[in-house]
């Protein structure tokens, strides 16, 4: 059984239709990317996946639930956790209360604590600059503390939404490294990232989404071979 299944998802916003009937399946351990121009869907299905969006047709599962049944904070409890688009940190809060407010669902504090460590030594920058406020770190280190806050939730499946979106090249290396490591670890992560090329680099298997719809799907190696996702994708690479 895989771990998420989105089975025939139609999801709108008003009489805007923007998931047309996609199936996506990910499997414990694996990184899944879904790849595809602006305005593909790819943030909707997300979005749709953590509950801050119900589709109006078709179920989304993790394992056996039902996650179109639960609001999003209890889709949180049960291990989905979605790092956003734009980071979205709480810019007044210090990195510490950032990292706090990820495992505000939690009672075992020698667990947060383990788990603290953990992103510190992920991201070293953070423990570095616990005491300073959010909105004052570049955007890298803006993009680690939002991981590292979804950490701090003890996922069992990350959704991350465009995590190298505007930041300094060295800083997308250090990114993508940690997502790598992190799955290394065991952690499974359905990764949303217009860079084509880096996201099936670091995938297993990739859905490509094109106006709600998946023409292609498969092993991350073959789709970045594919003749019609160079051409659309990887700039004819």
């Amino acid at each position: 059984m895989a771990l998420l299944t989105l089975d025939n998802v139609h999801t709108y916003y008003g009489n805007i239709h923007a998931l047309k009937g996609i199936s996506i399946t990910v499997d414990e351990g694996e990184i899944v990317t879904l790849i595809g121009a602006n305005g593909a869907g790819k943030s909707t299905t997300l979005k749709t996946i953590s509950g801050l969006l119900y589709p109006r047709q078709g179920k989304v599962y993790l394992e056996d639930k039902d996650l179109t049944k639960f609001s999003a904070h209890e889709i949180v409890r049960m291990g989905v956790i979605h790092v956003p688009e734009g980071r979205r940190v709480f810019s007044r809060l210090t990195v510490m209360e950032n990292l706090e407010m990820g495992a505000f669902t939690r009672k075992d504090k020698d667990g947060v604590q383990k788990d603290l460590k953990r992103v510190f030594e992920l991201f070293p920058r953070l423990e570095e600059r616990q005491n300073q406020v959010a909105g004052t770190l570049s955007g890298g280190e803006q993009q680690m503390l939002a991981m590292g806050r979804a950490l701090m939730s003890k996922p069992r499946i990350l959704l991350l939404d465009e995590p190298s979106m505007g930041l300094a090249p060295v800083l997308v290396d250090l990114i993508f490294d940690t997502i790598r490591e992190l799955n290394n670890q065991g952690m499974t992560i359905l990764l949303v990232e217009q860079n084509a090329l880096l996201a099936l680099d670091v995938a297993n298997r990739g859905y490509v989404l094109e106006t709600g719809t998946i023409p292609l799907a498969g092993d991350a190696r073959e789709l970045a071979n594919n003749p019609q996702v160079k051409e659309v994708y990887l700039g004819g690479a």
